[in-house]
């Protein structure tokens, strides 16, 4: 069977010969060693015959008095010649491929998810810094995830979650804003509030009055520790409310991972190498032993006014990449802990997760996602000044 496909390739001649006794001239060919693989007769002075390619010079050599002619070509040789027919638009098929796929490759659109203006714009600034501009080429799965995690450590008081979604030829940006409690400490009179929906699971008041009590549900801006002073339902003064509120509160998030799975390991080796930039490509000058994988930390020395050229001083970190390929289950396993990972980082010391499932798995070519569902413990404490009414309008209510 693996003989017979490899015959299909080897160089096959179809010769037509003609002349009288064609019967003599095949019994010629066989006595000279000539394998003729097949034979057909189309009246008694003509033959074709189907012969080995190197043998037809030994054929023309022999024919003396018939006359031989080449039928058609079969194998590599055939190959060659239909591609040699066909060159210009074997080429231009090869180079349209090639172009589709270095398209496929470019990031052409970049949507930031986000009603804040300024926050679009410093993510825009950071995604740049770090290469993700519209017409740079797409990063992998672990370059997205550097990225993210130094853009949400850079920004921790105003990023609270990032994610990077390619969709295609596009990124699709989302963004969560950290809302931070008011610590103000100048004095003024202020209630404690919700931050954000949840049940209240613990309330510690150190001054103030509490008025929603554990288990009760709170929407954000809900008052939990009331700085009103009342006597009889009438508010008589006010205080500076004090206290923690805990509660239960829920997130949902979507996560990715991929079968093969790279991990990086810092080794602790660093060296600066100095590179060209033409467009989005670079080139390293005088390094003889490059890092196989790093970190770069760049610093344009010159740029070209008009041109796509650039001379940048790059900081390199080695890294060592540790390669696991997982099996479907492994991959929602490492997912889910990620999931897990993720969620725990954003916490603080006495918050915790108290619950997490899978919503859903949706299982793709070359990674899976996952939705998770997480109920965590979490300190919703914020703070709301008290207005206090002018004193005018007191008296006149008093009247």
């Amino acid at each position: 069977m693996k003989n017979q496909f490899f015959n299909r390739f080897k160089n096959v001649i179809k010769l037509n010969i003609k002349g009288k006794n064609i019967e003599r001239f095949i019994r010629r060919l066989i006595s000279h060693n000539i394998e003729i693989l097949d034979m057909s007769y189309p009246n008694r002075n003509e033959v074709n015959i189907k012969v080995y390619a190197k043998e037809y010079e030994k054929i023309t050599e022999l024919k003396s008095i018939y006359e031989v002619s080449l039928l058609d070509t079969y194998g590599m040789i055939k190959i060659k010649k239909v591609i040699n027919m066909n060159r210009v638009l074997f080429l231009f098929i090869v180079v349209g491929i090639c172009f589709l796929y270095f398209l496929s490759h470019i990031i052409f659109t970049i949507e930031i998810v986000h009603t804040d203006k300024d926050l679009r714009t410093l993510l825009q600034k950071e995604l740049e810094q770090h290469g993700i501009k519209e017409g740079s080429f797409k990063k992998n799965f672990h370059e997205l995830e550097t990225i993210k995690n130094d853009i949400i450590e850079r920004h921790k008081d105003t990023i609270e979650w990032l994610e990077i979604e390619n969709v295609g030829t596009k990124y699709i940006i989302r963004v969560e804003e950290r809302k931070l409690p008011d610590t103000n400490t100048e004095s003024g009179n202020q209630n404690v509030i919700a931050e954000k929906s949840a049940i209240i699971k613990e309330v510690h008041a150190t001054s103030g009055e509490i008025i929603r009590n554990v288990n009760d549900y709170v929407s954000a801006g809900d008052v939990v520790i009331s700085g009103e002073i009342k006597l009889n339902d009438e508010v008589k003064s006010y205080t500076r409310a004090e206290g923690t509120v805990y509660g239960e509160v829920w997130y949902r998030s979507t996560i990715e991972f991929p079968y093969v799975y790279h991990e990086r390991k810092i080794t602790g080796k660093t060296k600066d190498v100095y590179t060209i930039r033409f467009l989005n490509f670079r080139f390293e000058l005088f390094n003889f032993s490059p890092y196989k994988n790093k970190n770069i930390e760049e610093k344009v020395i010159w740029k070209h006014r008009f041109l796509p050229f650039s001379l940048v001083k790059e900081t390199q970190q080695e890294v060592e990449v540790v390669e696991n390929i997982y099996t479907e289950e492994q991959a929602i396993a490492a997912a889910e802990e990620l999931g897990i990972e993720k969620m725990k980082s954003k916490l603080g010391d006495k918050e915790r997760i108290l619950d997490s499932k899978n919503l859903k798995v949706e299982i793709k070519e070359s990674k899976i996602e996952v939705d998770m569902f997480f109920t965590v413990f979490e300190d919703i404490t914020a703070y709301q000044k008290i207005e206090e009414p002018l004193k005018e309008e007191q008296d006149e209510e008093g009247e």
